[in-house]
């Protein structure tokens, strides 16, 4: 089974058109929203000036107003990142999915933002809070796919689950789950409402949750 997403855009709304083994099974038209931003897109931006004093960077995302990108939202992997992008613009990765990627050093999570971000420079980011009057959209680094059950994080190994599951045979079965079926390169969070659901069910919402990520990428 081959499932292909394909996206038209023009001035005025944008199409989504779903296929499977070449037949339309699902077809969405969203209306243009001109410049509006919404929480949890991702886009490529680019840094337009670290301010030290802040350490923070504003960042060019296309609106009137430049996004906030504070160091604590780089996330850990940001060196991964910052690598995995210079390789893909300059042809040199033709697979995304992260099996064959060498992840990068972790950043110091108390460190600064002049050190590892610099003027002009491409950063892929996701936006975490939407415009507000004068304000540019606040961004992060740190992506993230979110589903139901689970959260899949791209440049990490980790599987953590919710602190709100208590019983122990039941955060070991539902690790025990994700460690099969997880790709390399993602990490997951297991969310407190994937309690008690049966493994058919959650490997369903990952399932659905991997195509989400693909067609991102």
């Amino acid at each position: 089974m081959n499932k292909e997403l394909i996206i038209r855009k023009d001035d005025d709304a944008v199409d989504f058109a779903l296929l499977k083994d070449g037949k339309l099974i699902e077809l969405h038209k969203e209306e243009g929203k001109g410049n509006d931003f919404s929480v949890g897109d991702i886009f490529i931006a680019k840094i337009r000036k670290p301010v030290p004093g802040l350490n923070a960077a504003f960042v060019n995302v296309g609106f009137e107003k430049d996004a906030f990108l504070h160091y604590h939202d780089l996330g850990p992997a940001l060196l991964s990142y910052l690598k995995f992008i210079k390789l893909v613009s300059a042809g040199k990765i033709k697979d995304f999915s992260l099996k064959n990627f060498q992840f990068e050093k972790e950043i110091d999570k108390d460190g600064a933002i002049a050190d590892v971000l610099s003027a002009n420079q491409s950063v892929l980011v996701q936006v975490v809070k939407e415009p507000i009057s004068t304000k540019g959209p606040r961004i992060s680094s740190e992506l993230s796919f979110a589903g139901r059950f689970l959260v899949l994080v791209p440049f990490s190994d980790r599987v953590s689950i919710s602190q709100k599951i208590e019983d122990k045979a039941e955060k070991d079965r539902l690790k025990k789950l994700v460690l099969a079926v997880k790709p390399k390169g993602f990490g997951v969070i297991v969310r407190t409402v994937a309690e008690g659901k049966k493994n058919s069910r959650i490997r369903k919402r990952f399932a659905e949750l991997n195509f989400k990520m693909d067609c991102n990428v």
